[in-house]
């Protein structure tokens, strides 16, 4: 079978490793920017003051612009030009950037969050889709993409410290004009070192595949978003799944019968694409899931403050970082089917222990827990991700690299929702029986049943006026209520991990393949070069 031609980007003199760096730089600023506004949102509530809705908008506008538009992103990266889309993305999301960090009010920064997903979602795909055209060999290019993994999963991780220590020493805006130095040096680099490749064979646009394809992704991300505000069972949430559901299956009606398709969505029947796209999306349901309840963990139950609440997530980016550059030895020496399941395993076993933490465990607990938890991503990504990039050829590495961008945001989005909403409903169930009968009077219990910051706050105001006794024991029904939702939620997060490993060992080729499809020798005086611009 023949591949469609593509362009091979003429590196020179530039080592394909100088061009990875400057990638990665890329994409690490727009990862960190995912996470590093979570630690900013009481500062957002004294500053802005910013509701709770606006809150959860404040973080969830940027997801769902992002995830929105990868596919289409990505299919105009492979249309127009890789560089370019990635030099547009990242000046998008630096005057984004600054534009955010001078916002007066909450909704003026949800504005702006959204705006910056515009950038991020034009950056994400094209690092990727760059890389699989610039790693012609395929044992480098499973390293290569191995590191680019582990700079995603270092910088999920390094968000919260980051933010921490910016919203310590200066203004709350520093979360946002902190990306800017970082982009304005890697636009240089850009310019300098990153060649440019595109997909020859396309010669027509497709704008009604774009335009299904947002639509339907981002109708599916709003309604995963606003299912625990809702309920999930609600008629709002049952329409907007629905119209998500007619708007992708149009898509997918429409690209099968296509003559100039934005995805070529015959590639699902390949399982080494389908199944690497569901382990990535399953791992990162897990992370998300777990990260959404153990930034709580340390703040509420353990009363860190913000700094000291994000360093205590380093060991995970440690262990990733560690797994991921290894995960590309071991996928070569003991398969792809094998790494990726193992990794799922390991994550699970790391979810599972979890459900033994209480308010008083060792935090050495919790780095050992981290252990499993980070390095199974370590193992999971990198592998799942050239299973990926693997199946198609580097022609269309831009929709390629959208799809298991989207799989990672669709499964993260999701973790947070549903491991979220599963928790809140443990939480204030438990709490509610816990002070049922106690002298916290109604209004105050259900405020506390609320949140787990409310509760807190509540336990505060009972040892003021009731004293210290009485505000502890409402402290201590909160820790209990919060462990015993916290458990849940792990069990959750084992269990999906321990499904996609299923998958991964059904599924999964042994070994990724044994050539890159753009060094294949039948198909070199095919392809046509295009210097670096």
């Amino acid at each position: 079978m023949q591949h469609p031609p593509t362009t091979i980007p003429r590196t020179g003199t530039r080592s394909p490793w100088t061009i990875l760096a400057v990638l990665c730089a890329s994409v690490f600023i727009i990862v960190v920017d995912g996470t590093i506004v979570n630690v900013a949102l009481p500062t957002f509530v004294r500053e802005l003051g910013a509701t709770t809705s606006q809150l959860q908008w404040i973080v969830d506008a940027y997801v769902l612009v992002f995830a929105g538009l990868l596919m289409a992103a990505g299919s105009i990266g492979d249309r127009f030009g890789r560089k370019g889309t990635l030099m547009i993305g990242m000046a998008a999301f630096g005057s984004t950037s600054i534009l955010a960090a001078m916002a007066s009010t909450p909704s003026q920064l949800i504005g702006w969050r959204a705006a910056m997903g515009v950038g991020a979602a034009l950056i994400f795909p094209a690092t990727l889709a760059i890389l699989v055209n610039v790693f012609t060999d395929a044992r480098q290019r499973a390293i290569a993409i191995s590191i680019w993994a582990a700079t995603s999963g270092l910088a999920v991780a390094l968000g919260p410290v980051t933010g921490g220590f910016l919203l310590e020493h200066f203004f709350w805006g520093s979360v946002f004009t902190v990306n800017v130095p970082v982009i304005v040096v890697a636009m240089l680099a850009i310019w300098r070192v990153v060649p440019t490749s595109r997909d020859t064979t396309i010669h027509r646009f497709d704008p009604l595949g774009i335009a299904m394809s947002i639509a339907g992704v981002t109708v599916l991300v709003w309604a995963v978003i606003e299912g625990p505000k809702h309920g999930w069972s609600s008629t709002t949430s049952l329409v907007a799944f629905a119209l998500a559901i007619a708007l992708l299956t149009a898509f997918v009606r429409w690209e099968r019968h296509s003559d100039h398709p934005m995805l070529d969505v015959g590639v699902f029947s390949n399982m080494r694409f389908t199944a690497g796209s569901i382990s990535v999306a399953f791992a990162f349901f897990a992370l998300f899931g777990f990260i959404f309840m153990v930034t709580q963990y340390f703040q509420f139950v353990r009363g860190y403050g913000t700094l000291e609440a994000g360093v205590r997530t380093v060991p995970f980016a440690l262990f990733t970082g560690m797994a991921a550059p290894a995960s590309a030895k071991l996928a070569e020496r003991f398969g792809t089917k094998a790494i990726v399941t193992a990794g799922l395993v390991s994550m699970a076993v790391g979810f599972a222990w979890t459900t033994r933490d209480s308010a008083t465990s060792s935090y050495w607990l919790v780095v050992g827990q981290m252990f499993f938890m980070g390095g199974g991503l370590g193992l999971v990504n990198a592998p799942a991700t050239e299973a990926i990039m693997g199946a198609l050829p580097p022609a269309k590495a831009g929709v390629g690299s959208a799809v298991n961008d989207t799989a990672r945001e669709l499964g993260g989005t999701l973790g947070v929702a549903i491991i979220g909403s599963l928790f809140a409903s443990v939480y204030s169930s438990r709490l509610g029986d816990l002070l049922a009968g106690s002298p916290v009077p109604a209004d105050a219990q259900r405020a506390a049943a609320n949140s787990v910051g409310a509760g807190i706050d509540v336990a505060r105001r009972a040892g003021l006026q009731a004293g210290p006794q009485a505000g502890s024991a409402v402290k201590a029904a909160v820790d209990t209520a919060f462990i015993d939702g916290f458990r849940a939620g792990s069990w959750v997060s084992a269990g999906v991990v321990l499904v996609g490993a299923g998958i991964a060992l059904r599924f999964l080729p042994r070994h990724a393949a044994g050539h890159v499809h753009a060094v294949d020798r039948e198909l070199l005086g095919e392809l046509e070069v295009a210097p670096a611009s």
